[in-house]
């Protein structure tokens, strides 16, 4: 694996957790486990780096929602109105959330619960990775090592 310091990952962290949150492919779960995996000192750190740019980009898909003429119907919009602005704790979801996002600020979702959902749904995720990752380098791979 890569020899990086905590902070050089935090960055790659970041830039990948933003790009992964927008309608740009990315996968920030990936950069999240190598952070941990090198410095496991540093795993809530490494949580609220993922969480604070995954939802700067979830906010950025929001502002581009904006952006788009009010005449579009998307299975994304039709969700958004059933289901309202709880549904915006599932943006975190591939290829779903970036709509989700993208509708909410199409809708003209309040921003500032679009972000305090965004955060929470993405906290939960990011929280849920490094905790999975952390049991399995503590309980799978020692008995995996010969």
């Amino acid at each position: 694996m890569f020899d990086f310091s905590a902070e050089a990952g935090f960055v790659g962290l970041f830039i990948a957790s933003f790009v992964a949150a927008t309608v740009l492919p990315g996968g920030s779960e990936f950069v999240l486990v190598a952070v941990i995996h090198k410095h496991p000192e540093v795993v809530w750190q490494a949580v609220g780096v993922a969480t604070a740019g995954n939802t700067l980009g979830g906010m950025t898909s929001y502002a581009v929602g904006r952006l788009i003429p009010n005449h579009a119907q998307h299975k994304a919009i039709i969700y958004l109105h059933r289901y309202g602005y709880w549904s915006l704790l599932f943006s975190w979801l591939p290829l779903v959330g970036d709509a989700l996002a993208v509708a909410a600020g199409w809708l003209r979702f309040n921003p500032w619960l679009a972000l305090a959902l965004f955060a929470i749904g993405k906290l939960v995720r990011y929280a849920l990775v490094a905790g999975g990752w952390s049991w399995i380098a503590a309980t799978v791979l020692p008995r995996l090592a010969p």
